[in-house]
């Protein structure tokens, strides 16, 4: 039987990303998306979802990606669990980010200042859903 876990999106960064780094020092960055889907003329829906990259692109994200700007990702989803301090059991998706590219015209052709210089990950301590299996 034929199986397949893929997700397409094109949507806006809700945030800066957030880049951290495994205790091997592979970088994980984590985004925000914003999707933006319409029915008829009037009405909208707006998904939020939230993406993680591990690896050589999530360096890349980080340097030339801030909110607002639009991005298209390729990966497969992700159910991850957890049990809060509380000790209720909470669930959600996340996005696995596998391919990424530019969507959009350049902040600067947007009527937006030139893009940032490239940004400093804050390092944090790794936690448990940083690893990618």
């Amino acid at each position: 039987m034929l199986q397949l876990n893929k997700i397409i999106l094109v949507g806006n960064l809700t945030r800066d990303p957030e880049l951290s780094y495994l205790p091997d020092q592979t970088p994980v960055c984590r985004l925000g998306l914003a999707v933006n889907t319409r029915f008829g003329p009037d009405k909208e829906e707006t998904l939020f979802i939230d993406c993680v990259r591990f690896g050589k692109g999530a360096d890349t994200i980080n340097k030339y990606f801030e909110k607002g700007r639009s991005i298209y990702v390729e990966g497969r989803l992700r159910l991850e669990d957890w049990t809060d301090k509380a000790g209720e059991k909470h669930h959600s998706y996340r996005v696995l980010v596998q391919n990424w590219q530019f969507a959009g015209p350049p902040k600067e052709q947007q009527g937006g200042q030139p893009p940032p210089q490239a940004k400093r990950a804050t390092p944090r301590p790794p936690r448990e859903d940083d690893i990618p299996f």
